[in-house]
């Protein structure tokens, strides 16, 4: 099952809890920085997401959306 994964880019702070757990080590910190100087976490290869939701279970500031698709 295909997974999309979005991420509120203006709340996230850059703490890379969710790029450690997952699985498919897809999850990397964007060069660019949101409204707050951090470097927010993105997906890199949106194909390979399997919407384990590890990544949002471990989000402390609950930015992170999972999809089934």
């Amino acid at each position: 099952m295909a997974g999309k994964v979005s991420f509120d880019r203006n709340r996230c702070k850059g703490c890379e809890l969710c790029v450690a757990v997952c699985p498919k080590h897809i999850i990397a910190l964007d060069a660019a920085t949101n409204v707050k100087g951090y470097h927010p976490a993105t997906v890199e290869r949106m194909e390979e997401c399997t919407a384990c939701a590890s990544c949002a279970r471990m989000c402390p500031d609950s930015v992170i959306t999972v999809e089934r698709v």
